[in-house]
């Protein structure tokens, strides 16, 4: 399976964890969160990162979610990929995360398109 971390502003990531819990009526494995702050230094949270990125990862993989791209919480993250391994989105939402959860038994490619749609598809007008 592959695993989960958010790296997001502030408590973003939980509370998307807490959203998916609701709609799996349970908490994921292998995932986990690390929520960015503006008094927060970067280069501190590094090490941070990576050992729970260890959490997640047993073996299949890794893939990480940030909110936006270009900000510190997706900076941190580039710092931590791996093609093929450690993959990484931006633009993280609730059905990006639900999608990922659905796909994460899959090929990371799978995965990471599969994600992206998600993303892409949960943006409607709503009439």
């Amino acid at each position: 399976m592959i695993g989960i971390l958010l790296i997001t502003h502030g408590t973003l990531g939980e509370s998307l964890i807490q959203c998916a819990c609701h709609v799996l009526n349970r908490r994921p494995a292998q995932i986990a969160q690390l929520g960015v702050s503006a008094q927060d230094d970067p280069l501190d949270l590094l090490p941070i990162a990576r050992r729970m990125l260890v959490e997640v990862d047993h073996g299949e993989g890794a893939v990480i979610l940030t909110d936006i791209y270009g900000a510190t919480p997706s900076n941190i993250a580039t710092k931590l990929l791996q093609p093929g391994l450690v993959e990484g989105i931006a633009g993280v939402s609730l059905p990006m995360l639900l999608r990922v959860l659905t796909y994460r038994e899959r090929d990371m490619a799978t995965l990471i398109q599969r994600a992206v749609s998600g993303g892409c598809d949960g943006v409607l007008h709503i009439k």
